[in-house]
């Protein structure tokens, strides 16, 4: 079975879920600037969540590129990645509407952490079904990005009831971490052109 059916579900399921979340921001009636101010929070939060959506949507977009057959393994496993994506609406507006209070801002960290984990999983059940010598493997290599990042949303979890402005923070650097283009399956798709 080719990845186009999965692909177009989870394009549609992340377009709906960004969907989701513009529609809980609300809209100040006081035409002033200082009406933003109680708003601001809630608008953080969502360019944080938007830009972790696009994260994923991007990733799983190159991430199919170097898939032969999806299985019922890796459709399960993808469906668990969406799962935890599907949580970022809820936690967004949770975190934003109580001003990054440190329980809504732990549990934020939690489905980050959770969806994390979920790709590593899809990621894992892409190898196996195609094999260690995949071009995704070759692709993944050390993935130090991967492997910080769980790190990372761990230690900003922890961190969330006394200091969780460093939460925030540490949530935000790992997306910047996955902001800066990762050419590595372009790289292997690339190579593999060439070698042909």
């Amino acid at each position: 079975m080719g990845t186009d059916r999965m692909e177009a579900f989870s394009d549609g399921v992340i377009a709906i879920l960004i969907t989701i979340m513009v529609l809980d921001l609300r809209i100040p009636r006081e035409t002033t600037l200082q009406a933003l101010i109680p708003v601001v929070p809630v608008l953080l939060t969502y360019v944080l969540s938007f830009i972790y959506l696009g994260i994923y949507w991007n990733n799983h977009h190159h991430l199919l590129h170097v898939v032969r057959c999806v299985s019922g393994g890796m459709m399960w496993a993808n469906l668990h990645l969406l799962f935890w994506l599907s949580l970022i609406p809820f936690t967004t507006g949770w975190m934003g509407e109580n001003h990054f209070a440190p329980v809504p801002t732990a549990f934020y960290g939690v489905v980050l952490l959770m969806a994390a984990i979920a790709w590593w999983i899809l990621q894992q059940r892409i190898i196996a079904t195609q094999g260690e010598d995949s071009l995704l493997r070759q692709a993944i290599g050390t993935d130090w990005k991967g492997k910080l990042s769980p790190l990372l949303y761990l230690t900003a979890i922890l961190l969330a009831a006394h200091a969780h402005w460093v939460s925030l923070g540490l949530y935000a650097l790992v997306a910047l971490l996955w902001l800066i283009p990762d050419r590595r399956i372009e790289r292997v798709l690339a190579e593999r052109a060439e070698a042909e």
